[in-house]
């Protein structure tokens, strides 16, 4: 039997011929089986910052859309017949019987109910024959006893281009979903294995269970639906079966010694069930995490010319202390505040001689002060941030610093802002401290004693002195 392939570059996609209908099990991918009867099978201050400040980097994004459907039900392609989503076998089934449709691959489709629908459509604009290749079953029977089958794949350039994009789109809806389980710290469940509650972040309870219980589902970062994912699992265990080998037990007691035992306390990789909750099943059309990982890169490492032509290094913006003026050099950075602030931190940094950690120190403690819109210096508050840096401007107490003892302390060490790329830039003095030092510290010589009258005042000498003395008067 040709492949699909062979087709490719024939635009009427020619007349193909196969003994029975059971070799369209071929083209099911899996999911559709076509049997020769035609059917199909199956920190220490009241001020507390409680929550992870960040300063702006771009305009914000407009806001997402979820992905819902309109529609849990899927038409056929052909007549009004419609079946549940989770029915797609039925509707596979139905378009084999009565329409003679085979549709290749099909779990290599994202999106199932658009694909349809996308084909319901075009069919209705031009005849199958435009897109699908024939296929002639019982090929050696009798003209009466042959049936045509009509073959829908991603041979034809259009069906492979839809089926991409559909792959595409729901890798997108996937990262957003992710990225809103990163964010989320709503999540709420207890742990599997124990009375433990926990709340905030997915994070928190998967680190649990793979730190105290040895389960491990993977990291946080490369799972998706967290929430339904757990519940899976949760519905397993609630109904005394294992997770690795699925068997099911009279009792918990049972089933957890098994568990222990055979080390079953883990799921089972090769299993189909678990694939949707993970990031890399959505990474590369047509391909599993199995054929992602096993692929060799030694090729595209070896063939990888050092060609830095292209690179275009982005620009870290940082931001002002005082106002949202952002730079893309401290230099920049450092001029405005001058300018604008009257506050010199070139010269601070100087005059104060601070090191590297004391700069980081400084930087966290005036943003911690304008952040609650208090004056660092005399310590009055103000509504808004603008009234607080008209009053320390005009009172000139931006340009100085409050005592030492205000600001050098260990709690400024952990950033007010989780972004804060000026930490990032701050330059080290202590280099150029030392070397003006060092000019100052006195140089001791080493004491080079008396070689000779060393070796003369020995014990080891006076030892080998009485040893020869012996051995002579013997």
């Amino acid at each position: 039997m040709s492949s699909p392939q062979a087709a490719q570059g024939n635009r009427d996609w020619g007349l193909w011929s196969v003994p029975d209908a059971s070799s369209l099990l071929w083209f099911s991918g899996g999911l559709v089986s076509v049997r020769s009867e035609v059917g199909l099978g199956d920190l220490g201050d009241t001020e507390c910052i409680l929550e992870p400040l960040t300063l702006p980097e771009s305009p914000a994004s407009p806001g997402r859309v979820a992905a819902v459907e309109d529609s849990l039900h899927v038409p056929c392609i052909f007549c009004n017949e419609c079946y549940l989503l989770p029915e797609q076998s039925q509707l596979l089934k139905h378009m084999i019987i009565e329409h003679k449709l085979v549709i290749a691959d099909m779990k290599l489709v994202a999106d199932f109910r658009r694909y349809i629908l996308y084909w319901k459509k075009r069919f209705a604009e031009q005849p199958i024959t435009d897109f699908c290749s024939v296929i002639r079953t019982n090929s050696e029977a009798p003209l009466e006893e042959q049936d045509n089958y009509f073959l829908l794949c991603d041979v034809l350039p259009e069906d492979r281009l839809l089926r991409e994009q559909l792959q595409q789109k729901r890798l997108r809806e996937i990262l957003e979903q992710q990225q809103r389980e990163r964010d989320d710290t709503s999540f709420h469940s207890m742990c599997m294995f124990c009375d433990q509650e926990f709340t905030g972040n997915r994070s928190v309870l998967l680190n649990h269970m793979a730190r105290e219980h040895a389960f491990n589902i993977g990291l946080p970062d490369n799972i998706v639906n967290c929430s339904e994912f757990l519940a899976v699992l949760q519905e397993k265990l609630d109904n005394l079966q294992c997770l690795y080998c699925e068997k099911i037990f009279r009792d918990k007691n049972t089933l957890k010694d098994h568990m222990r035992k055979k080390q079953h306390r883990r799921i089972n990789a090769k299993n189909k069930e678990y694939d949707r909750f993970y990031i890399i099943n959505y990474l590369e059309f047509g391909k599993s995490w199995e054929e992602v990982q096993s692929e060799d890169d030694r090729e595209l490492i070896d063939n990888l010319e050092e060609d830095w032509s292209d690179w275009e290094e982005h620009p870290v913006c940082a931001v002002c202390l005082f106002c949202e003026q952002q730079a893309d050099t401290t230099g920049k950075l450092y001029l405005h505040m001058q300018k604008s602030h009257g506050f010199d931190f070139l010269k601070i940094k100087s005059e104060h001689g601070l090191n590297f950690y004391q700069q980081v120190k400084l930087v966290n403690f005036i943003r911690r002060e304008i952040h609650h819109c208090r004056c660092y210096n005399c310590q009055e508050k103000f509504q808004s941030k603008g009234d607080l840096i008209s009053h320390m401007e005009e009172t000139k107490h931006i340009t100085f610093l409050p005592a030492r003892s205000t600001w050098d302390q260990p709690q400024y060490y952990f950033p007010t802002y989780e972004n804060d790329t000026l930490l990032c830039t701050l330059s080290d003095s202590e280099d150029v401290v030392t070397e003006d030092q060092s000019e100052d510290v006195p140089v001791v010589s080493e004491d080079i004693s008396n070689l000779k009258a060393l070796k003369q005042s020995s014990v080891l000498n006076q030892l080998l002195c009485e040893e020869n003395n012996s051995q002579e008067k013997n």
